[in-house]
């Protein structure tokens, strides 16, 4: 048997019910095995304009004993082919805070990388609204400060509230987020990771991008950012043309922006054109 290991570009293998799925990440630089606790239907409660996720509906069901198999057959898959495995990704198709399998599944996940991948990195993809509820902020701080290591990569695309209601699209209040991103951060170590692209043809006004550098700032000087990653849309939504690319030499430029303001703190900043 092959690993049919995807291209980064093509995702779409999530919306036919699979739990795990082998993509390669070039964020990650090499082999990711996606894990989807929504195999059924897309939920989240941003309504991003670059999502690729399309809208779907099956019969499909999340199941731990489903994740336990598929996951141990895809980590003994790369083993057989010599394949390195970088990490094990909670994101598929919504905000995999919102799941009440969340828990079960990263302890579950955890401790099936320890014994069959030790060097794979445990990753989770949020938009950090589930911080706001005290028991998933209590979660994802233990996974990340615990046995399992867990890589927190926190969505801030926005830093202002009018920039946010166009790339998030979220009813959920701007001012109480970022108050808890930044009381998390306080506490917890995380990756920071921001979609910048077009909105109706408009790039980030230079406001946004001002205030979006003052606040990764403030978020490093907890000392629990691990690095911050500037990528940009690539594949198709299906709200476009509503969002669109900006050019690589447009993200550079922001990534530089960043890194100009950052003095001996260490934190990497990267660009990747793929989200």
């Amino acid at each position: 048997m092959t690993l049919d290991i995807h291209p980064i570009e093509n995702h779409r293998e999530r919306e036919k019910g699979v739990l795990v799925y082998p993509v390669y990440s070039r964020r990650s630089q090499g082999l990711s095995i996606g894990i989807n606790l929504y195999p059924n239907k897309k939920n989240c409660n941003f309504d991003c304009p670059y999502c690729e996720i399309f809208p779907f509906s099956n019969n499909a069901a999340f199941s731990l004993q489903q994740l336990e198999e598929d996951l141990r057959s895809c980590i003994n898959n790369a083993k057989e082919q010599n394949i390195p495995i970088k990490d094990i990704c909670f994101s598929g198709n919504g905000e995999p805070t919102l799941s009440p399998s969340l828990g079960p599944a990263l302890k579950l996940a955890a401790q099936i990388r320890t014994e069959l991948s030790p060097s794979a990195q445990l990753v989770l993809i949020t938009n950090g609204t589930g911080l706001l509820k005290q028991e998933v902020f209590s979660l994802l701080k233990e996974a990340s400060l615990g046995t399992e290591k867990l890589d927190i990569w926190l969505k801030v695309d926005a830093a202002t509230p009018e920039w946010y209601k166009k790339i998030n699209r979220s009813e959920i209040s701007f001012d109480e987020l970022t108050a808890k991103i930044k009381e998390f951060v306080s506490v917890a170590p995380l990756t920071i990771q921001t979609m910048l692209c077009q909105i109706n043809g408009k790039a980030p006004p230079q406001e946004e991008a001002h205030e979006w550098n003052q606040l990764i700032l403030e978020l490093t000087k907890s000392n629990n950012i691990r690095k911050v990653q500037v990528y940009g849309k690539a594949r198709p939504a299906p709200d476009d043309p509503i969002s669109s690319f900006l050019l690589i030499e447009e993200l550079e430029d922001r990534a530089q922006a960043l890194r100009n303001i950052f003095t001996d703190n260490g934190i990497a900043v990267s660009v990747d054109v793929y989200n």
